[in-house]
């Protein structure tokens, strides 16, 4: 009977207990377009050293396949070393593109508003002018053209 109990106190402290603790990212997840390029370069490396390692070992085992798997692997080796430069080349665009938040000083919001405030001061003195003009009825004419 005290084995019984004991191990049942035993499921239940483990049943309690989680199997993992979520902690917070410390780093933000990397964009979509990265991610994928990330994931295909690290295949494309994956099989790239497959056949270099195989590559050596048909050197070593002197098989026919040893000059086909050489050859197959230099040329994977430049896919690999673009597929590397893909990712950086598309961590660059997309910051360029999305990563940057700019937001204005308090100097440059400052003179924008002063130069908005100007603007709307000369429409306001055009739009005047208009009005007397018109109220004049074209007084004021030396002459007809």
């Amino acid at each position: 009977m005290g084995t019984a109990q004991s191990r049942d106190t035993r499921q239940q402290r483990v049943r309690a207990r989680p199997l993992w603790v979520e902690e917070p990212a410390k780093r933000r997840r990397m964009p979509d377009p990265v991610r994928t390029a990330a994931v295909r370069a690290v295949l494309i490396i994956a099989v790239t050293l497959l056949q270099a390692m195989v590559a050596f070992f048909c050197t070593m085992a002197e098989s026919w396949l040893a000059f086909p798997m050489v050859i197959s692997s230099v040329a994977s080796t430049v896919v690999a070393t673009w597929a590397a430069l893909d990712v950086w080349v598309t961590r660059q665009v997309w910051n360029q593109r999305y990563g940057v938040v700019s937001a204005p000083s308090s100097t440059a919001r400052a003179l924008r508003r002063e130069r908005r405030l100007a603007r709307r001061q000369a429409r306001a003195a055009e739009r005047a002018q208009e009005r007397i003009r018109r109220q004049q009825g074209g007084a004021g004419q030396l002459s007809h053209s």
